[in-house]
């Protein structure tokens, strides 16, 4: 069976770099745990570190996390459905907003629960995905100012999510701005501007970060130390907390190009030969216990450099390892590096066995 393996060490030495780095800066930050699709066992080793805020897109996993730790301040970090109020006012002490209407039905369902419930409000700044638009935001905010049992805790936004829009100085400096307009119109403080990502984390060591910018929200940075803006890995960080494990099934000696009258495959493909001068040779092939089912080939990477993704149907990997200088067998582990896409769909899956190492 195959199976996702997260380093314990290799976290905690990610956790520590980012919160020391945070800290130095007075910038306050909690944790998208989104990646972990609500397993508990990885939420527990992620309370461990010590965390006490955490980001999550689904009302479910917030609720793990409470069931866990009530004392974790929890954020849904997106605008909630209206199907969903009563369970984010329950579940979710902060949550993201672009709509008064929810709004208004987070403050009812508050009530009926005798709770205030926090809320950021997200700004649209260019990468089309949700805010409010910058000049509507003064006239947003004095429409909730004095809602009961509404707390309004901070502006924010998203960047780099759907458009690819980066989070530059200009960009966060705007979103200071913001900040400094809207409390000198209701002569208010604004605690939180949550501005930033992991994908900002390269501003903030470049110290390229406005001031004002105070409250981050890391997910990516922490699980593989990457650096988003030039895909390589922070210095002093891990980029190989997760790995995936799949167990050999076959090894035969196979020709490279199929035989036969060629049609659609079983999950909508059809084979197109890359050199017609290879038709002929064959390879060593081995087949894994993983799928399309569980996995996207492009987005994980054999440790071994002499293997060589072939594809992939719904239960089954091929790979080719006749360059590897290891001498395979039926029942060896085959070991990969995983990218975020690749760690979200091995985590989203039953199918895939989570150990800890």
């Amino acid at each position: 069976m195959a199976f996702i393996k997260l380093y314990r060490k290799k976290l905690e030495e990610n956790y520590s770099f980012l919160d020391t780095l945070f800290k130095a800066r007075n910038i306050q930050w909690g944790v998208v745990s989104k990646l972990l699709c609500g397993n508990k066992l990885y939420l527990k080793e992620l309370i461990a570190l010590g965390v006490r805020e955490i980001h999550d897109s689904r009302i479910s996993n917030l609720r793990k996390v409470k069931a866990l730790d009530p004392t974790i301040q929890t954020v849904y970090i997106k605008p909630p459905a209206k199907r969903s109020i009563e369970k984010i006012v329950r579940y979710a002490d902060v949550s993201f907003n672009t709509e008064i209407f929810t709004i208004q039905l987070l403050s009812q369902e508050a009530q009926k629960q005798n709770k205030v419930h926090k809320i950021i409000i997200m700004i649209e700044m260019g990468d089309l995905r949700e805010g409010v638009m910058g000049e509507e935001l003064v006239e947003f905010y004095g429409a909730i100012l004095k809602l009961p049992n509404i707390e309004i805790r901070g502006i924010g936004t998203n960047l780099n999510c759907l458009s690819g829009i980066m989070p530059t100085q200009d960009k966060l400096i705007q979103l200071s701005l913001y900040k400094q307009l809207i409390e000198a119109k209701f002569d208010i403080s604004i605690p939180w501007v949550s501005g930033g990502t992991s994908v900002a984390i390269p501003l903030m060591l470049k110290n390229a970060r406005p001031m004002a910018v105070n409250h981050f929200r890391i997910g990516e940075a922490l699980f593989f130390g990457k650096d988003l803006f030039t895909g390589d890995t922070i210095e002093g960080m891990h980029n190989d907390v997760f790995k995936l494990y799949a167990e050999v099934i076959e090894i035969t000696e196979k020709p490279d190009a199929p035989i036969g009258e060629l049609g659609e495959s079983g999950v909508g493909t059809s084979y197109v030969p890359n050199n017609t001068d290879d038709l002929g040779e064959t390879s060593l092939r081995a087949i894994l216990d993983i799928g399309l089912l569980d996995m996207q080939p492009q987005y994980i990477e054999a440790e071994d450099a002499g293997i060589k993704i072939i594809d992939a149907s719904s239960d089954m990997l091929v790979i080719d390892i006749s360059h590897s200088t290891k001498k395979y067998k039926i029942g060896d582990l085959v070991s990969f590096k995983i990218k975020y896409m690749g760690a979200l769909y091995l985590l989203n899956s039953d199918y895939i066995e989570k150990r800890i190492g």
